[in-house]
């Protein structure tokens, strides 16, 4: 069924000169009306409706701007294009100020309305419709491609692409595609836990061979690099991001810094207390509970994560770097508005000002436990969208805007991410074993399904501190949450649908890292 002509209310006095004009678009299957002043304009706005306006700055009587004041009480949301023959810059700044959707000095061609008419009223389902093509063209490419051949660089390849394709047909509401997209992702889950089973333990016992960077190295990797450039440098952790989510916030950044991201894999568990630990310290958790017993001791909440700033330093210190070591974690409303408020002194001198965001977390934890919260996050777009409204009224934001405005380099990571559990795994455990949903110490420990879950019985394999013998580590994999048989109902009723972390899935283990240059 044809869609009906768009049509176009073409303010100017001087309409006998556009025909040529109107007879162009009128080919292009717009429909145009014309009006010779502001008034004549106006009660055509009241009585009909309209998808654009070009309006004439400089006409007798009411001037196009004071119209277009009018317009928007009558319309708020009508894009209105001006046609002005003034060249002035006070003119243009005016126009942009009052928020114009374009701007056109005369004299102007036929093709040049036509080419702003159509980015406009088209722009959107033409974007749309070319990402769809490009999608349906490459979607054919990754389902014949396989995942077993993928080194570390290949996942991070791929993995990057697919994120980067869920971000965008979401954002186009390609939602159709968008489930195409997402039938690829069991097996993507499956053979990333494949791959990580028998890689994950090579990489640390072969810290000097070919290995993806860890979380232990990213201080080293990316942060020593900007203090030794500039001797300062804002090191930013928000907690539980995930790569996603990463990419729906850089376009807010676009105007303030040259935005360079690359990657590294989490440690495993991938959970705050370890994989954040291991992140500021450069230590693998076995390393940090011989090194610094008393910052460690048998816990397993995040209280472990009580002494950041402190692994921090004998980090910088360990590598012989002389530098201040401020630090700031942000966990309520009271803090950020405490950090608002002394933006400036919060970024002031030379050394390392590192700065923990848990609300990303807290939004995934608390996403169990409230149904409202479960509402507006009810999936992986949603939760997209959540990220983004808050961080552009964040005070992450305005720290970034500072350190733009103060011209001072920016690192931001993550520790870890999450991913959107459905599927219930059935574990079996004596009564030692650890709560986690994603992942379990316990001796004797077992999942129903070896598939759902990976089993490391050597705790040195995963570098992590030994919890006795017999101790086994279990992490999920795929989109699965443990479960005990006595309370299985209990579980799924509970946690099903939930963003998990701790176990091995891409969008756990794989995280963004970006170096933040402001714009100059």
């Amino acid at each position: 069924m044809a869609q009906p002509a768009k049509t176009i209310l073409w303010v100017d006095d001087e309409a006998e000169l556009l025909e040529p004009h109107r007879l162009l678009l009128e080919d292009k299957g717009y429909r145009v009306e014309t009006a010779t002043n502001a008034d004549d304009a106006l009660e055509l706005l009241r009585r009909h409706t309209y998808d654009l306006v070009l309006l004439d700055e400089q006409m007798p009587g009411t001037r196009g701007l004071d119209a277009y004041r009018d317009i928007r009480e009558i319309s708020p949301t009508l894009p209105v294009v001006m046609v002005t023959k003034s060249e002035e810059d006070t003119t243009l700044k005016e126009a942009i100020g009052a928020n114009i959707r374009d701007y056109l000095v005369k004299p102007v061609t036929p093709r040049q309305v036509l080419t702003v008419i159509t980015r406009i009223l088209d722009g959107p389902l033409i974007r749309s419709q070319a990402l769809a093509r490009a999608f349906v063209e490459r979607f054919r490419a990754i389902e014949s491609e396989r995942y077993a051949g993928l080194d570390w660089r290949g996942w991070i390849e791929r993995f990057s692409e697919l994120m980067q394709w869920d971000v965008d047909l979401a954002d186009a509401g390609e939602l159709g595609l968008h489930e195409s997209l997402r039938g690829l992702y069991p097996d993507m889950h499956r053979e990333f836990a494949n791959f990580i089973r028998t890689e994950y333990p090579r990489w640390l016992r072969e810290l000097d061979g070919d290995r993806p960077p860890l979380s232990v190295d990213v201080v080293t990797e990316f942060l020593l690099p900007l203090l030794a450039r500039d001797r300062k440098a804002i090191f930013i952790v928000i907690d539980c991001l995930r790569l996603d989510q990463w990419r729906a916030l850089e376009p807010s950044l676009n105007g303030l810094f040259d935005v360079e991201t690359t990657h590294y894999y989490s440690i495993l568990p991938t959970a705050t207390p370890y994989a954040r630990n291991a992140l500021f310290s450069g230590l693998f958790p076995g390393e940090i509970a011989a090194r610094f017993p008393d910052w460690w001791g048998e816990r397993d909440d995040e209280a472990l994560n009580a002494h950041e700033k402190e692994l921090l330093v004998a980090h910088l210190a360990e590598l012989n770097v002389t530098a201040n070591v401020r630090y700031q974690k942000l966990t309520t409303a009271a803090d950020s508005d405490d950090l608002e408020r002394h933006l400036p002194a919060a970024i002031a001198g030379d050394g390392v000002h590192a700065f923990v965001f848990n609300f990303v977390d807290m939004l995934t934890h608390g996403r169990s436990e409230s149904m409202i919260l479960y509402e507006v996050a009810r999936d992986e777009i949603a939760l997209r969208a959540l990220t983004r409204q808050w961080f552009e009224r964040s005070a992450l934001f305005s720290l970034l805007k500072e350190a733009s405005r103060r011209n001072v380099s920016v690192v931001v990571t993550s520790d870890h991410g999450a991913l959107h559990c459905n599927s219930p795994a059935t574990v079996f455990a004596k009564r030692d074993a650890t709560a986690n949903l994603r992942y379990k110490f316990g001796e004797d420990i077992r999942a129903e399904r070896p598939e759902q879950a990976l089993l490391f019985s050597n705790p040195d394999d995963l570098r992590l501190p030994h919890r006795g013998p017999g101790n086994n580590t279990l992490m999920a994999a795929g989109d699965t949450f443990f479960v005990y048989p006595t309370k299985l109902r209990e579980y799924q009723s509970r946690y099903r649908g939930s963003f998990l972390h701790g176990g091995v899935s891409p969008e756990e283990c794989i995280l963004p890292v970006s170096l933040l240059t402001p714009k100059r």
